[in-house]
C-alpha cells in the first residue's frame, strides 16, 4: 500500500487531486492551456505521470476541475463587493468593479487560457456553469430594480465587463476603464449614476 499523507485514504486522495488542480492552475497562469500536460503536472507535483490518471481520466477533466476550483474565488469576491453596497444600483457598480479588480490581479489569465480549449465539451460545460454562477448576484440586483428580463439584461451588462476586461488586458488604463465600465453599466439600467 502506498504511503499516504493524511488521516484517511479519502483525505489523501482529495489532497493529491487538489495538488494536481493547483499545479494545472499555475501552468495556466502563463496564458497557455497547451502548457497543461500530464507530464508537466506530474513533474510539478512529484507524481508519476501514470498516477495523474488515477485522479483525472484526461486533460479536459483536469481543466474542468481548474474552472470549478477557481470559480468560488470569483463569485466570493463579487458577492463580497456587492454585499457592502446599499442600493441595487450600487450593487451593479460593485459587480462590475469587483470583476475588473480580479482582472487587474491576473485572475482572468486562467479563463483566457481555457477559452482556447474549444474541443473539450467537459471544459465548456464547466465554464458555462461558472458563468451562470457569476451572473446570479447580478440577476438578483436587477430583479430588485424591477428589470423585466434580468437574465437577458445581466448577459448584456456582462458584455460591458468583457469589453472592459479586453481593454485592460490590452494595456488600457485600468482605473479609467473600470470607471467608464461602471458608469456605462449603471447608466444603462438607471439612466443616472449612483449617488446622483
Amino acid at each position: 500500500m502506498p504511503r499516504i499523507s493524511a488521516a484517511t485514504v479519502a483525505e489523501h486522495h482529495a489532497q493529491q487531486r487538489l495538488a494536481l488542480v493547483r499545479a494545472a492552475r499555475e501552468l495556466l497562469e502563463s496564458g497557455d492551456a497547451g502548457a497543461v500536460t500530464f507530464t508537466a503536472i506530474a513533474k510539478a507535483t512529484g507524481l508519476a505521470r501514470n498516477s495523474v490518471y488515477k485522479y483525472f481520466p484526461g486533460r479536459p477533466e483536469l481543466l474542468a476541475a481548474v474552472v470549478e476550483d477557481a470559480m468560488p474565488r470569483w463569485t466570493d469576491a463579487i458577492r463580497a463587493g456587492m454585499a457592502v453596497a446599499a442600493t441595487p444600483e450600487e450593487k451593479i457598480a460593485a459587480y462590475v468593479s469587483s470583476q475588473l479588480d480580479l482582472v487587474r490581479g491576473g485572475e482572468h489569465r486562467i479563463a483566457q487560457a481555457l477559452a482556447g480549449v474549444r474541443d473539450a465539451a467537459v471544459v465548456r460545460e464547466s465554464a458555462m456553469r461558472a458563468h451562470q454562477e457569476l451572473l446570479t448576484p447580478l440577476i438578483g440586483a436587477l430583479t430588485d430594480l424591477g428589470e423585466k428580463d434580468p437574465r437577458r439584461t445581466s448577459l448584456l451588462l456582462q458584455g460591458i465587463v468583457n469589453a472592459a476586461t479586453t481593454a485592460i488586458e490590452n494595456g488600457d488604463d485600468p482605473d479609467a476603464v473600470t470607471d467608464l465600465a461602471v458608469r456605462m453599466a449603471v447608466t444603462a439600467i438607471t439612466g443616472t449614476l449612483p449617488g446622483q
